[in-house]
């Protein structure tokens, strides 16, 4: 499933929108990344993680 797939499910459902880094971090919790992005300038910690226990759910949820 793709990030923007995701991103239309969840406008289509609450009518709101996230960010693919909030997805990104919540498959990074899931193990379902396999490599750390070229771009990122720290790489230990995450700039913008995932903010909602509610949208890490439903994240969870779409990704399993």
């Amino acid at each position: 499933m793709t990030y923007k797939t995701i991103q239309e499910l969840y406008k289509k459902q609450f009518n709101k929108t996230i960010k693919t880094c909030w997805i990104a971090d919540v498959k990074r919790e899931l193990g379902l990344t396999t490599r750390i992005s070229k771009n990122r300038i720290n790489k230990d910690s995450v700039k913008y993680p995932c903010p909602n226990e509610e949208i890490k759910i439903w994240l969870r949820e779409i990704l399993n």
